[in-house]
C-alpha cells in the first residue's frame, strides 16, 4: 500500500480518487495542483498543497504520486507532468481495476490508468503514462508504448504496435499486424486496417488520413 498525492482536480483527479479510495489498496491523502490554479485548501475533504511545496510536505521517500490527467495536445501535457514528477524522485502508481481482465499486472508501467472493462490479453505490454479508459479490447502480442490514450470501446487486434502520444476516439478500430506511428489521432469509429504516419489524423470506415499533420511542436 502506497500513500498517494493525486496531481489535479479536474474530473480525471475526482474519478482517479474514487477509484483509488474504492477499489485499490493505496491511501489518497492530497491533491496538488501548480501554485497558480491553488484556489482552496481542500478538495475532497482531503489537503490541497502547491505542486511547487510538494517535496517538503509529503517527502518521496514517504509518498507516491499519481497523474491521471486527460490526453490533452496529443498526450503532452501529461507527459510532461509525468516527468517532472519522477525528476523529483517521487515514484508513481498505476491503477488497474479489478473489473479490468488482465492475468498478469507486470506487463503494465507506471502511472497507468486502466479502467474498468478492459480486457487486456496475454502477451501485450502496455507502457508507462497510458490511459485506457472503460471497455476496450487489446488484442495479444502487441505492444502499447508510452503516453497513449485509449478512450473508450477500442478494439486493438493481435499483434499491434502502438507508438508514443497516439490518441483513439471511441469506438475506433485497429486492424491485427497494424504499427500506429508516433502521434497518431484516430478519429471516434475510425477503422484502421493499414500502417499510418506519423503525427497523422485518420477518420472513416476504412480511415483515411486527412491533409496535413498536427503541429506537436507546438507541444
Amino acid at each position: 500500500m502506497a500513500k498517494v498525492i493525486i496531481f489535479g482536480i479536474l474530473d480525471t483527479a475526482e474519478l482517479a480518487h474514487y477509484y483509488l479510495d474504492h477499489d485499490s489498496e493505496h491511501e489518497v491523502v492530497a491533491f496538488a495542483v501548480n501554485r497558480e490554479y491553488l484556489q482552496a485548501e481542500s478538495f475532497r475533504g482531503l489537503p490541497l498543497v502547491a505542486y511547487e511545496d510538494v517535496e517538503e510536505l509529503f517527502p518521496p521517500q514517504e509518498y507516491a504520486f499519481f497523474a491521471p490527467m486527460t490526453g490533452r495536445n496529443m498526450n503532452r501535457n501529461r507527459e510532461k507532468v509525468y516527468l517532472d514528477i519522477k525528476a523529483k524522485g517521487y515514484t508513481l502508481i498505476s491503477y488497474i481495476s479489478s473489473h479490468a481482465t488482465i492475468l498478469d499486472r507486470s506487463v503494465v508501467g507506471d502511472n497507468c490508468f486502466i479502467l474498468e472493462d478492459n480486457t487486456i490479453q496475454p502477451f501485450t505490454t502496455i507502457g508507462n503514462n497510458v490511459v485506457l479508459w472503460s471497455g476496450n479490447h487489446i488484442g495479444h502480442h502487441g505492444q502499447i508504448k508510452d503516453h497513449v490514450f485509449f478512450t473508450s470501446h477500442v478494439v486493438m487486434s493481435g499483434h499491434c504496435t502502438i507508438d508514443s502520444y497516439s490518441f483513439f476516439g471511441v469506438n475506433s478500430t485497429i486492424r491485427d499486424y497494424t504499427h500506429i506511428a508516433q502521434g497518431t489521432l484516430v478519429g471516434m469509429a475510425a477503422a484502421i486496417t493499414k500502417d499510418t504516419e506519423e503525427w497523422g489524423i485518420y477518420i472513416g470506415n476504412p480511415a483515411k488520413k486527412v491533409p496535413g499533420k498536427l503541429s506537436h511542436e507546438a507541444y
